[in-house]
């Protein structure tokens, strides 16, 4: 599935939030190798580059379109097209760093056990993934699926994302790799300013293996019939706009 950098970026701001807030929980101060992993259009490589300097860090993606994005930004940073599911560093690395990728890749604990090994003493593993399937904004992307001429589509649940392990299941699995293991949960609060902005921000992520699925002829509809769904479970407040709540999972390893 491709992905639309200039969708992601609508919401640049609060998308890039979770990965200041991941960086500076980050125990390291100067590093040699800096990988941003799944890096996008290039938001969060910016703040690594910002934090470590230009010469440290890298980025990878599996998609064109954020590459060509993030190659834009930062023209003098090394970009490289790669699978995060069979992708592994050719030389040890100070700090990986994944804003919002892993909950896409299938069997992400035993990636993440993998890459804990390949980084150098002392290096750093630090992941934030959504963790917002309980969410009425994802709640509806099901219901809407199994409601219309394309229930079929979706019958099987292959569109559906996995939900996340439990914070003890990451917690017992990197342990034996580290000397420290940090697992918390953030949630959020997005302020939009309408039902409308809500389906904008899940169209650049979430909502989009759904469209995707979708007949072409068909997805109109299933756009309306899922803005019809997002505006009953987010109430107006008082000046009107809605307040999207979203929580997010972080995990910080320490290579021992």
């Amino acid at each position: 599935m491709a992905w639309n950098a200039q969708d992601y970026l609508k919401f640049e701001d609060e998308r890039t939030r979770p990965a200041r807030d991941l960086l500076a929980r980050v125990p390291i101060e100067a590093a040699e190798r800096v990988i941003d992993l799944g890096c996008g259009p290039g938001n969060s490589t910016e703040q690594l580059v910002e934090r470590f300097g230009l010469g440290a860090v890298s980025g990878l993606d599996s998609d064109d379109d954020m590459l060509e994005k993030a190659r834009a930004r930062l023209p003098f940073t090394s970009f490289l097209k790669a699978d995060l599911s069979t992708w592994r560093p050719d030389a040890p690395a100070n700090l990986l760093f994944a804003n919002a990728v892993f909950q896409w890749v299938p069997g992400h604990l035993d990636v993440l056990a993998d890459l804990m090994q390949t980084l150098a003493p002392g290096g750093v593993l630090a992941v934030q993934m959504p963790d917002n399937l309980g969410e009425p904004s994802h709640r509806a992307m099901e219901e809407t699926g199994a409601d219309g001429p394309w229930a079929q589509t979706f019958a099987d649940g292959r569109v559906r994302r996995r939900p996340l392990p439990s914070p003890a299941t990451y917690l017992e699995r990197l342990q034996p790799l580290s000397s420290t293991v940090e697992v918390w949960h953030t949630v959020y609060y997005h302020p939009m300013a309408n039902a409308q902005a809500i389906v904008d921000w899940v169209e650049g992520t979430g909502f989009r293996p759904y469209l995707a699925a979708v007949e072409p002829g068909l997805r109109d509809a299933f756009r309306r019939a899922y803005l019809t769904r997002i505006d009953a479970a987010y109430p107006p407040m008082a000046d009107g706009r809605r307040l999207l709540a979203f929580p997010r999972l972080f995990l910080m390893a320490v290579r021992a």
